[in-house]
């Protein structure tokens, strides 16, 4: 990258105070707009740390200073957007999955099948690995950054409040991130 570059991505800062600075080049984006790609972000996240922006379908791993890995994600639909500060409190490899009391009362013949749970795997919603997000207290939140069995869900607020990863990403991030990231969704 040369010095106008760098001097021309520094001017949106300037200009707009939002949290990140670029999005993907426009061939890249055109062809899929979800894909992971490396990004400007505004200094001062945790390099480690995770931030999501819901209102925009994308959640960002910091890995230096001013830089991110952009992925695309699906978020809870309406009223069941979850925002807040957490940290990793588990992580698992093709978790099981059990949906919780208000999913099974808000649609019981979706849910209530699965109210004693569902084994991990392939067709399990959870997809190939989950981040559990944990409270400041040791509290585990529900909510959790994990696969799906819905790629084409990414991009779209669908979920009961999770954070939806397509399963090549949310396997990348889950090798990258310790227990203990702090994670951050606007």
């Amino acid at each position: 990258m040369n010095r106008r570059q760098m001097i021309g991505l520094a001017l949106p800062l300037i200009a707009a105070p939002s949290l990140v600075l670029a999005q993907a080049t426009p061939a890249a984006a055109a062809t899929d707009p979800y894909q992971p790609t490396e990004v400007p972000i505004r200094e001062g996240f945790e390099v480690g740390s995770i931030v999501v922006l819901s209102d925009k379908f994308f959640l960002y791993h910091v890995i230096a200073p001013g830089r991110a890995v952009r992925y695309g994600v699906a978020v809870g639909k309406d009223e069941l957007v979850w925002k807040g500060k957490a940290r990793i409190g588990r992580k698992v490899e093709w978790p099981s999955w059990r949906p919780t009391e208000a999913m099974i009362k808000r649609k019981p013949e979706q849910y209530g099948k699965w109210k004693d749970g569902m084994p991990g795997g392939p067709t399990n919603p959870l997809g190939a690995r989950a981040l559990y997000l944990y409270d400041a207290n040791g509290n585990d939140t529900a909510i959790r950054i994990h696969g799906t069995t819905e790629p084409g869900s990414i991009g779209r607020a669908v979920s009961n409040g999770c954070i939806r990863m397509r399963n090549e990403a949310v396997m990348a991030l889950f090798e990258q991130v310790p227990i203990g990231t702090p994670v951050y969704v606007y």
